[in-house]
């Protein structure tokens, strides 16, 4: 009953079209004037309490890295590479679309960042190309949704702060330590490659079958070149993840080197940013992170009076009692996930979410970096499905296309993330291999 009450609270509230992080905090405001006894110095206490976490500050410096490469020229360098090594195959410019996708979600951490970074360059010159433009946009909205699994990924930081410090306990009793943020970017490596791969593979198809254009084959001095000019761009991927790996430095640690390298880069090194054009960068940047950090504070505050009333743990023990088991469990987290994806952003969703689900997720024996990566992955879907999509409102911004058009022109692709949503659900080796390789797991 409790339950109910918090969560038909917060669906009023939603409904009324309320900002999500706005709604968090009136819910549980609601909530402790007219159902509960907890103390309001204890929430006061919480909600500065929760915040107080290093993870947390990995998030703002990921933003401002990503906004550097993003006003700077990195993404266009990018997309060259990716056009000289792949441009020549079967919709040529469609498949470098999911490549340079690929690559500038590895250094962004944002899903629509990397659809407005690649998408604003590459829609426009696949026109002038022959292409359709549904079979830009449809490949890169989707594609754009990488920049979330490919580490680093800003939803995975929520995930981390979302489960962190919380008791849980796993099938047989023993206590489950939650997933650290370093083993989470490195159990979305695969994972992302994969369905990088995947895509690529629906784009080369569909390019094939409807005979789209080639671009002539590079030689080896124009891949080359292409490859010295976006190098110091790739060499950030290098840098956080051999960073992290290497002991040199935390993932939060590692945000703020990635923000000082981009920002070196941008302004020095390229010269795409004039110093005078930083403080708009560092402006946006702020604002970005500052929506974040409100919805982080709210969700911290309605995690507290879920675990309060101990929701999570009578949700675990009915979902066990129940006698779904972990494949049926896991099935329908997917498709609640989905549901809920269709009209909440992705950071609140997790921020929600995660608290209920980890705990039920853990008794019934999954382990929690999978169920992490599980999540991303429907994360992903959601900001490519109607009618909250962000990558679907950024893809009709470029194209100017409608949105009911943009939805159609992604349907190939989406299918092939719901296959390969199935396959990183129940064969959990593709997120745990590379950790447990490296020792982390």
């Amino acid at each position: 009953m409790t339950a109910l009450i918090i969560f038909l609270i917060l669906s009023a509230l939603l409904i009324t079209g309320m900002p999500v992080s706005i709604a968090l905090g009136l819910t549980v405001f609601a909530f402790l004037f007219g159902f509960t006894q907890i103390p309001m110095d204890s929430i006061a206490l919480k909600l500065f309490t929760g915040i107080e976490k290093f993870e947390i500050m990995a998030i703002p410096f990921f933003i401002l890295a990503g906004n550097f490469l993003t006003h700077g020229g990195v993404a266009r360098r990018m997309i060259r590479f990716a056009s000289a090594m792949v441009g020549h195959w079967y919709g040529g410019m469609g498949l470098a679309a999911v490549l340079a996708c690929a690559l500038f979600a590895a250094i962004s951490g944002s899903s629509p960042a990397t659809v407005m970074a690649v998408g604003s360059i590459l829609i426009p010159a696949m026109v002038r190309q022959g292409y359709p433009p549904q079979f830009g946009v449809g490949s890169i909205a989707t594609a754009g949704g990488l920049g979330i699994l490919i580490p680093p990924s800003i939803v995975m930081v929520m995930y981390s702060v979302a489960t962190s410090g919380m008791v849980v306990t796993g099938p047989e009793g023993e206590q489950v330590l939650s997933a650290s943020i370093g083993t989470l970017f490195m159990a979305g490596v695969i994972p992302g490659l994969m369905l990088a791969t995947m895509l690529g593979g629906t784009t080369v198809w569909k390019a094939w079958r409807n005979g789209y254009p080639r671009m002539p084959r590079a030689t080896f001095g124009e891949r080359w070149r292409a490859f010295r000019e976006s190098v110091w761009g790739l060499m950030l991927i290098v840098i956080i993840m051999g960073g992290i790996y290497g002991g040199i430095f935390t993932p939060t640690e590692a945000a703020a080197v990635s923000a000082v390298y981009a920002f070196v880069i941008a302004v020095w090194v390229y010269k795409d940013i004039r110093l005078r054009d930083v403080p708009k960068v560092l402006l946006s940047s702020a604002a970005m992170a500052a929506m974040l950090l409100y919805i982080i504070t709210n969700a911290v505050m309605f995690a507290f009076i879920l675990t309060s009333e101990q929701i999570p743990q009578a949700m675990s023990a009915w979902i066990v009692d129940l006698g779904l088991g972990k494949i049926g469990f896991l099935l329908i987290v997917n498709v609640m996930l989905l549901m809920v994806g269709m009209v909440m952003e992705p950071s609140a969703i997790v921020l929600i979410m995660a608290p209920i689900l980890y705990p039920v997720a853990v008794k019934l024996g999954v382990d929690p970096v999978h169920f992490g990566i599980m999540m991303v992955v429907n994360m992903e879907i959601g900001l490519c499905t109607p009618p909250v999509g962000l990558n679907l409102y950024v893809g009709s911004a470029i194209s100017r296309l409608g949105l009911t058009e943009v939805s159609r022109a992604t349907f190939p692709w989406l299918l092939t993330a719901l296959t390969f949503l199935m396959l990183v659900t129940y064969i959990p080796e593709i997120s745990l291999l590379l950790p447990r390789l490296l020792g982390m797991g």
